[in-house]
């Protein structure tokens, strides 16, 4: 069986990771709990009529995530070093795979309180990597669902079909199941197809673009003038803080038709102006400048491509305009940023850096992975991104997704993060934010709902 090596951005996410900054994405799903009579979408793994009183849905919930996470083959895979290339890693499946050391049942009076700091412990790198947190608050009504994934196994969309198929719509609950077989490596193409002159072609063509994407970097500016409270200190790191907020689509969508842009443009404008309100909430000092440097993830997958594991993504870099005192006009140069973002690609400018990935021997990553951690300061500010889910309803077990916050990591050196995504015609802003730097998290939240109610006033 052909050995499935990490692919280069997936290693790179593998190697820069430390124990104060985890490189896993999140996503708190809160959920309406089902009625005791409603039926099951899956056999109910609880007790047998007459052995006893049903258990409470998040027991359900999680003995339903234990049975099911077995027969994912994607949640079996785990990443051991390798011998050769030197420095690379490869996938496994682990044959000692146990449902119990990835799925937890958490009892706490705050949910949401609760993943700040389950958000801040790393996974075990030995097992797979991923985890699973029932969170049952005092309401009987409703718990959540912390789910991590490292950013190795899989991106925001990639996470989300694998966290999609322990749901109801999922495979049923059964035993652990075979392995799925890795793919055979695709035979290597003979030498006498493949001329000279094309292979020296494509690789000026690679390092070409290495320095394109180099030179965008060194102009994209230093981090000058960003908002200190968008800078963690290495003394004030390893601690984290977890805030949702949930915004009505249709005021979006309202505001789009009138000022221009898409969906997303305002949601980013939403962020700068939230960032603006808060930074002189709190009394700082106004903002000036051009504005910090945004990384706008996008994805490279193709659209009803087959489903894959791993990363496959590049990025925006946008300036957001905080020292603009006028919503509308804020919206407007969020707008054309991401116009010229779109028109050079998602292969060109200084956010494609996660491309350069390709161009790094599989010992460098290993060797470079804690410098590369600690220039994060100096290729972006802040991580903007989003994840778009599908229309239709999770649930679990009967009980209904009421919520979905995804939540991103955070960068060495930064203070907050901000993931969105829509569902059921809601938006769901997950912030992420170093505790100690940002004390203050549920004040942002509050500021991007403000901000919101602004903009509507203004196209009305």
């Amino acid at each position: 069986m052909a050995t499935e090596h990490l692919s280069p951005l997936d290693l790179a996410f593998w190697r820069i990771e430390s124990a104060a900054h985890p490189m896993h994405l999140g996503a708190l799903a809160v959920f309406e709990a089902a009625p005791r009579a409603a039926p099951q979408a899956a056999p109910d793994p609880g007790p047998a009529p007459g052995s006893g009183p049903a258990p409470d849905p998040a027991v359900r919930a999680a003995a339903l995530l234990t049975a099911r996470c077995s027969a994912v083959p994607g949640l079996r895979r785990r990443i051991h070093d390798v011998l050769l290339p030197i420095g690379a890693a490869a996938w496994t499946s682990d044959a000692d795979f146990d449902p119990a050391r990835h799925v937890f049942l958490v009892r706490t009076p705050d949910p949401q309180a609760a993943a700040g700091p389950l958000m801040a412990r790393p996974l075990d790198r030995d097992l797979p990597p991923w985890e699973a947190h029932v969170l049952a608050g005092p309401d009987p009504h409703s718990f959540a669902v912390l789910f991590k994934f490292h950013h190795a196994l899989a991106d925001g969309l990639g996470a989300l079909a694998l966290a999609a198929m322990l749901f109801d719509e999922g495979p049923p609950a059964r035993g652990p199941a075979r392995p799925a077989p890795v793919p055979a490596a695709r035979p290597a193409v003979a030498p006498a197809r493949r001329s000279l002159p094309g292979m020296l072609a494509a690789r000026v063509q690679d390092v070409g673009q290495a320095l394109e994407i180099g030179a965008s970097v060194a102009r994209a500016g230093l981090p000058l003038g960003v908002p200190a409270a968008l800078t963690a200190t290495p003394a004030r790191t390893g601690t984290r803080a977890v805030a949702g907020l949930a915004l009505d689509l249709d005021d979006v969508n309202r505001i789009r038709k009138v000022a221009g842009g898409t969906v997303n443009d305002v949601l980013i404008a939403l962020v700068a102006g939230a960032l603006r309100r808060w930074l002189l909430g709190r009394g700082d000092p106004a903002p000036e400048g051009a504005g910090p440097r945004a990384l706008i993830p996008v994805s490279r997958r193709r659209p009803g491509g087959a489903a894959k594991y791993g990363n496959r993504l590049s990025g925006y870099l946008l300036r957001l305009p905080l020292a603009e005192p006028d919503p509308l006009l804020r919206l407007d140069r969020v707008r054309l940023g991401m116009d010229r973002n779109k028109e050079a690609g998602p292969a060109r400018g200084a956010g494609a850096v996660a491309l350069l990935a390709d161009h790094v021997h599989p010992l460098g990553h290993r060797l470079g992975g804690p410098l590369v951690a600690q220039a994060a300061r100096m290729l972006f500010d802040i991580l903007v991104t989003s994840v778009p889910l599908p229309g239709f309803t999770f649930s679990l077990g009967g009980s209904r997704v009421r919520e979905v916050y995804p939540l991103a990591p955070l960068a060495r050196g930064h203070s907050l993060a901000v993931a969105v995504s829509t569902y059921k015609g809601t938006v769901h802003y997950g912030l992420v934010a170093d505790a100690a730097a940002v004390p203050d998290l549920a004040a942002l939240a509050e500021a991007l709902r403000a901000e919101l109610d602004e903009l509507v006033r203004e196209v009305s």
